[in-house]
């Protein structure tokens, strides 16, 4: 029951994200909601890494890895993600940057070598296909082209975030690592912080009574999104093998649309929901087991150990460290 609890509330979190944001953006500018989401998002980490009490020391080519993972996945992800949501809805922004688990898992085998399946080419293909619908049904308007533009790059900067953390958690804390990724894209993010406090004093100067409601969007998305879901997707992790949950982040476009439809009132074009719908696709498509083309089976032990498995099995092993952290 706990596990399912986490699992949901991961997937929710998430997914309200996209809809807080794009409630925000009309009052901040991206660079500034970034870092204002990333200094709240430390803080709550920094409480929950004083619980967990376990601190161990990164190596040189960790602290790298660790640099790289907070740059492009808090620094570069939330500030191309804020840009793209400034002229796209929640639901069409989440639909095209769900395309990042398959990013993953094509990085994965060109990086690490691990090979590349027919079936994640073909997925690839597909979501590529719904990726071009959605562009086509957004690009009346130069605006939401350069929307779906930004999506990619978030999607392509989430990627390469996730294949920069995923050898630091073979030895290294979990919430220990989300720490120092926020801390380090709180300090990328930083030559933006005379643009929040410049972005709040003009909205309690013109509009007064939207400063509360933007203050608690910053919150939110500090604590629940980037805090709380983080934690609780390390602790189902733990118990349940990536692959499989990976699987529940599908439903998050979905989620978005609807939030998205019910808050703003905001529905994304006919043609961009189909392509939507076939991104998705292309994404359940990738997960379908075959044997990666230029990779040999590993051998059962190599599994285990998370020793040259693919990406997405690769994950299990070092969670195992991490189950261990979240207990103590």
């Amino acid at each position: 029951m706990l596990l399912a609890g986490a699992i949901v509330f991961t997937v929710l979190a998430w997914a309200s994200a996209f809809l807080v944001i794009r409630g925000v953006a009309p009052h901040l500018a991206p660079g500034g909601l970034a870092f204002g989401r990333l200094v709240v998002g430390a803080l709550a980490l920094v409480v929950l890494f004083a619980i967990s009490r376990r601190w161990v020391t990164p190596t040189a080519r960790e602290w790298m890895l660790l640099l790289g993972y907070g740059v492009l996945w808090f620094g570069l992800y939330n500030v191309a993600l804020n840009t793209a949501e400034t002229t796209l809805d929640a639901g069409t922004t989440a639909m095209i940057v769900n395309v990042g688990p398959i990013l993953i898992a094509l990085g994965g085998g060109l990086i690490f070598h691990e090979g590349i399946s027919r079936w994640l080419a073909i997925g690839f293909v597909v979501s590529f296909a719904g990726i071009v619908l959605i562009g086509v049904a957004s690009g009346a308007h130069f605006g939401d082209l350069g929307g779906m533009l930004w999506c990619l790059v978030a999607a392509v900067t989430y990627a390469a975030g996730v294949l920069t953390q995923k050898p630091t958690l073979r030895r290294l804390p979990g919430i220990q690592v989300t720490l120092l990724g926020a801390l380090i894209g709180a300090v990328v993010t930083s030559p933006f912080a005379p643009q929040l406090v410049g972005d709040l004093g003009r909205v309690a100067h013109d509009t007064p009574q939207s400063l509360s409601p933007v203050v608690l969007g910053i919150v939110y998305l500090g604590v629940v999104p980037t805090a709380l879901a983080f934690t609780t997707w390390a602790y189902a992790l733990g118990r349940v093998p990536a692959s499989r949950l990976g699987i529940s982040t599908y439903v998050v476009p979905p989620i978005a649309v609807l939030l998205g439809w019910a808050v703003f009132g905001e529905v994304p074009a006919p043609l961009a929901l189909v392509g939507g719908v076939i991104c998705l696709a292309g994404v359940a498509l990738s997960r379908r087991r075959g044997r990666p083309r230029g990779a040999a089976a590993p051998a059962p032990s190599a599994v285990v150990a998370g020793e040259r498995a693919p990406v997405s099995e690769a994950a299990d092993a070092p969670v195992g460290a991490e189950r261990r952290d979240l207990s103590e």
